[in-house]
């Protein structure tokens, strides 16, 4: 996260929606003798993620037609000395599938989203190859009758990408809500019922399929990219009708308020009311965005209904006067940060006015899915605050109270590293109960397993803090954070845990540099309240018994999982 991505970052100074477009990097054929015996046709791509602070150049790739197709990769590659790195839609910021800077001369991708895409549904089940994208999924299980309970904002990404980091949505049960069955309100690796991976046995790779009640597939359900898992099997339940109102009237000291004074308008108090939730504050602004998702069969009168995703189109693009404000920033006038904070919500409340989305009801997927290729690229550290929920306004009071605090103490020096939102969402753990599978083991590597010596905790509280790659001071600001969160959210209270997906373990160089962060205190966090032997290590046991030549890794991937 230096000040050099930023140039790379053309973006900011062209200051265009069109520069937004997430358009794959180039791609060109290999030349035929590139890599003699090589099962399948290559192309050289290169790889970028979703911040654009990982960029590598001339990867060299290929597009299994089928599961068969990886295992004759794997195979040419163990006996090559090369490693494969499954690659989905690269929407991530954290370096697991390549680490920035990486050598990737003796490095395959494989390109999930162009063939094993296929889908078959069931009555109660899905059966889903890993790179079907969570639009194409979704719709299909619409068509159905199905859904999830809760999903992830973005739609561009895969099913197997997202598995691998037990990616999530937001939801808890109301206040009087029972379970619906096929649903769960934990991560979405929950659901997975069975997998199917590319395993080294008997001197070779082969598919092997898991079952939940495997207690190998611990390892597998959420497996950091140290894995190649083709196909699952999930559980989906009956497709629910949601309300979605955004608030954008409420004053950000009343929703995140100490305990002790926390009143109607708080945010424990709203996701009582509803069981989902979302909020968006930007620094330096009074009024947060919040999102709540309710249940409702029939559409309320008030409420318009929506008949596909993507409503809020006034967030996936940039108008002219919020490029002028950021290239002002990236050039160095750091100062004009709280302007271009209260552009940004000021935005959010015309935006839902002139869309009329301020109220919307439809199908799940056409409420929970909002955003896009064209969302303006920050960087997100993310944590996962596990503790119960009669503790949940104390932990966003306690973390808002820390946030502004330190952005404050920065201003006062003139530096302002944040100029993206926080995001506060919360969900459920990942109770095995809620799989549809009796006798269903727990993933190890989720942020969200539970504790079985805490079993009074039971929701998840999602911290995520946004900011431009490159922003000066911004590793500093995270670093100081992350420090206080995991020394905050402890002992009887509360415990933490990295979300996979974004910036964690950040050094003076940057987020995944942390070397006593990767080697020590992630594993421990992981460890910490489950059976011996039930931990990081058996799961890093596990995956390196099934990879014991580590095809299927990469440099980070070795210091963390060695």
């Amino acid at each position: 996260m230096d000040s050099s991505h930023l140039s790379r970052r053309g973006l900011l100074a062209a200051a265009g929606a069109a520069a937004l477009t997430w358009v794959p990097a180039f791609r060109v054929p290999a030349r035929a003798d590139t890599l003699p015996g090589f099962p399948l046709p290559l192309y050289r791509q290169a790889y970028q993620n979703w911040s654009e602070e990982i960029t590598i150049d001339n990867v060299l790739t290929c597009a299994p037609a089928s599961p068969a197709d990886v295992v004759a990769v794997a195979g040419w590659a163990h006996e090559n000395g090369y490693r494969v790195r499954p690659k989905g839609m690269s929407h991530t910021w954290s370096p697991i599938l390549l680490p920035d800077g990486a050598d990737a001369g003796k490095v395959i991708l494989v390109d999930t989203t162009q063939h094993l895409t296929s889908v078959s549904i069931g009555a109660s089940t899905v059966t889903a190859q890993a790179g079907v994208t969570m639009d194409t999924l979704l719709g299909r299980l619409e068509s159905a009758g199905l859904g999830f309970a809760a999903i992830p904002a973005p739609g561009d990404i895969t099913l197997g990408g997202m598995l691998a980091i037990n990616a999530h949505g937001s939801a808890i049960p109301a206040q009087g809500e029972s379970r619906i069955a096929g649903t769960g309100y934990g991560s979405l690796s929950n659901l997975i019922q069975s997998l199917t991976a590319v395993v080294w046995s008997g001197g070779r790779f082969v598919l092997k399929t898991f079952e939940r009640t495997d207690p190998d597939i611990k390892a597998f359900l959420a497996h950091l990219g140290r894995a190649f898992v083709t196909e699952v099997t999930l559980e989906v339940g009956p497709n629910q009708r949601l309300r979605c109102q955004s608030r954008y009237d409420i004053q950000v000291t009343d929703v995140f308020a100490p305990p002790s004074s926390a009143g109607a308008q708080s945010f424990a108090s709203l996701l009582d009311g509803c069981g989902r939730i979302e909020v968006i504050w930007f620094p330096f602004t009074t009024l947060p965005w919040i999102k709540l998702w309710s249940l409702r069969a029939t559409k309320p009168v008030l409420s318009r209904q929506v008949n596909g995703p993507y409503n809020y189109t006034f967030a996936n693009f940039l108008n002219q006067e919020e490029s002028d404000l950021l290239e002002q920033i990236v050039s160095g006038n750091v100062a004009v940060t709280p302007e271009f904070e209260n552009l940004e919500m000021s935005l959010v409340g015309s935006g839902l006015i002139a869309t009329a989305t301020w109220d919307i009801w439809g199908w799940s997927k056409n409420t929970l899915l909002y955003v896009q290729p064209t969302t303006l690229r920050i960087v997100e550290a993310g944590y996962a605050v596990i503790t119960s929920r009669a503790n949940i306004q104390r932990v966003v009071s306690e973390f808002y109270a820390k946030y502004v605090s330190t952005i404050n103490a920065y201003q006062a020096r003139g530096q302002y590293p944040m100029n993206g939102p926080i995001e506060i969402r919360v969900t459920g753990l990942d109770q095995p109960s809620e799989s549809g599978v009796s006798g269903a083991v727990t993933p190890q590597l989720s942020s969200v397993r539970p504790r079985p010596d805490h079993p009074e905790w039971d929701v998840c509280v999602w911290l995520d803090m946004g900011t431009i790659p490159g922003t000066p001071q911004c590793n500093a600001f995270y670093r100081g954070m992350e420090q206080w969160i995991f020394a905050n959210y402890t002992g009887s209270y509360a415990a933490v845990r990295p979300e996979w997906s974004k910036a964690w373990a950040v050094a003076p160089d940057g987020a995944w540099s942390d070397t006593a962060m990767l080697t020590s205190a992630i594993p421990r966090a992981i460890d910490a309240g489950q059976a011996a032997g039930d931990g990081f290590d058996a799961a890093r046991a596990t995956l390196n018994a099934h990879d014991p030549h580590r095809v299927f890794s990469n440099t980070f991937l070795d210091i963390l999982l060695p």
